[in-house]
């Protein structure tokens, strides 16, 4: 017969032991407070030295600043100062020229070379460290050594012509129209090996079984790898995106290193109009301006993106 209290005696008898043991209040306490007080710190820097600088440097684009921060409020005269400065658009002209190439090569030479390396060929490992290694080079660094690589008098073009062919020529560096491919080819040199090595961890987290599967179906490599591997990618694809797009937008040294932005403000992207304008040319609040231009055209690119792979992901599940 049941016990009213839903216990049977010996469950009464042992009734302390059956509950388990006692936690402490300190437990309980470290348990749910811990992780907060822990992350507060760095929470607290980010708030201050993250977005509350980014809201420091709205406000002055509303300020009639100049050498010095003045706190005037004048609303958007710096952002009609910004649109009606010819240099703001061939910089960000020169965004688009250097963006798009520099994402797509990344990726297509990337993946590429990441697919390679995945049919474990032979000095795999020395090969990564070769593609990785320009990573660990500053943008100083590599637009000097491509400044001496593309330069007509002392790099390839006096190097070819040294081997017989005379005619050859290869001046982008002082060519206008040509001067931001050369940041083209620096940065994708950089960073392909980064964007490899991302393709290459997604390569070996995919199923093996699959591709067996596939290959009991009479699949040939090109075709799996095109049909089922790359499609099974698409996360990584996405972080890719996400951090090229992010290196894009904030690519300075290398611009200063490789051509000083020149000729004359040709290879400029928004980053250098920002601090030229900022720092040299005593316009706080028209700097101020182009790097909220520069925030924008990161959140239209990146949020859209985001809203997009998140919204697939929930539809997958």
């Amino acid at each position: 017969m049941s016990d009213p209290s839903g216990t049977t005696p010996i469950n009464r008898h042992w009734g302390s032991r059956a509950r388990g043991p006692r936690v402490s209040p300190f437990a309980t306490f470290a348990d749910r407070w811990m992780p907060r007080i822990l992350l507060s710190p760095s929470l607290a820097i980010s708030l201050v030295f993250v977005y509350g600088f980014i809201a420091i440097t709205g406000y002055l684009s509303l300020t009639a600043s100049r050498l010095l921060p003045n706190y005037r409020f004048v609303g958007l005269d710096r952002y009609r100062e910004l649109f009606a400065n010819d240099i703001w658009w061939s910089a960000a002209a020169n965004l688009a020229w250097f963006g798009i190439p520099f994402i797509g090569f990344c990726i297509v030479l990337g993946l590429l070379i990441a697919v390679l390396l995945d049919q474990r060929i032979r000095g795999e490992g020395a090969l990564r460290a070769v593609y990785v290694y320009p990573l660990a080079l500053s943008y100083i660094v590599t637009g000097a050594v491509w400044q001496w690589i593309l330069n007509p008098d002392l790099g390839l073009e006096r190097l070819i012509r040294q081997w017989g062919w005379q005619d050859f020529s290869f001046n982008w560096l002082a060519d206008p129209d040509k001067a931001i491919f050369c940041v083209v080819i620096a940065a994708v040199w950089q960073s392909c090996g980064f964007v490899m090595a991302l393709f290459l961890a997604g390569l070996r987290g995919i199923d093996d079984e699959i591709v067996k599967a596939a290959k009991v179906d009479g699949a040939t490599l090109p075709t799996i790898y095109l049909r089922v591997v790359i499609p099974g990618m698409r996360p990584v694809f996405f972080s890719v995106i996400l951090i090229l797009c992010h290196i894009t937008i904030k690519t300075f040294d290398l611009v200063v290193a490789l051509t000083a932005g020149g000729p004359g403000t040709s290879s400029w992207l928004p980053a250098n109009f920002m601090y030229t304008f900022a720092f040299d040319r005593s316009q706080l609040g028209v700097g101020a301006a182009s790097a909220m231009m520069m925030l924008f055209t990161v959140v239209a690119v990146l949020v859209p993106l985001m809203y997009a792979e998140s919204r697939r992901t929930r539809h997958g599940a």
